[in-house]
C-alpha cells in the first residue's frame, strides 16, 4: 500500500519539477516554441535548468520502476 502511494506522489511530484524548469527556461528566455517543438534539439539549458529538469525525469523513471515492482513482484 505504501509504495502504490509512494509512486503516484513521485510521479506527480517529478512531474511538476520537469514542469518548473521548462517554466524557468521559458522565463528567462521568452522562448515558448522550443518547448512546444520540443524534437527538435533547440533548448539550451543553463546548467540550474538542466539539473532540475533531470531531478524530475529521474523521478518519474523511479515512479515507472515502482509501478513495475508493485504489478510483477509485490
Amino acid at each position: 500500500m505504501f509504495l502504490v502511494i509512494a509512486e503516484q506522489l513521485l510521479m506527480l511530484a517529478g512531474l511538476s519539477v520537469f514542469v518548473v524548469s521548462l517554466v524557468l527556461y521559458v522565463v528567462r528566455t521568452r522562448d515558448i516554441k522550443s518547448i512546444l517543438v520540443f524534437w527538435q534539439s533547440t533548448i539550451e539549458f543553463t546548467k540550474r535548468e538542466f539539473l532540475i529538469n533531470r531531478v524530475g525525469l529521474s523521478m518519474m523513471v523511479v515512479a515507472v520502476l515502482l509501478r513495475f515492482y508493485n504489478h510483477f513482484v509485490a
